[in-house]
């Protein structure tokens, strides 16, 4: 089995949670965050990630880990897996799509239909842990 490697952030407001759609893959959701570049650890890639697809700064000292959430990669043959480790961190400025963004939209557990793999367990904790709708 392979395994692609990803860090995503975790951004909760107003009892939503944040995905992206990107212009490369327009047909699906995800949470921002991405795979680490050599030598970086998984909280520097979160950080240049997110800052890439949001315009957004994590608050490094704000940065706390989540919980890690593996599927079946979506695109990708049945032997590649991605796991997310996934974090939770407040922020600074204005959230905004960057040019290789198409859309950041705010979900709920009645949005679970737009999601895969990752993004339905994702959801499905975040509603357990009651800090979603």
């Amino acid at each position: 089995m392979e395994t692609i490697h990803k860090s995503a952030w975790l951004c909760i407001e107003n009892r939503r949670v944040l995905f992206a759609r990107s212009e490369e893959n327009s047909q699906t959701y995800y949470l921002p965050g991405g795979k680490r570049e050599a030598g970086e650890s998984d909280i520097e890639a979160l950080i240049r990630e997110v800052k890439e697809e949001t315009t957004v700064m994590l608050l490094p000292d704000t940065i706390k880990h989540a919980r890690d959430f593996t599927d079946h990669a979506h695109g990708k043959p049945a032997n590649v897996q991605v796991e997310v480790k996934a974090y939770f961190a407040d922020h600074q400025g204005s959230l905004m799509e960057s040019d290789e963004i198409a859309e950041l939209a705010w979900f709920t557990s009645a949005d679970i239909d737009k999601l895969y793999g990752v993004g339905v367990q994702v959801v499905t904790w975040l509603k357990e842990q009651d800090l979603i709708d």
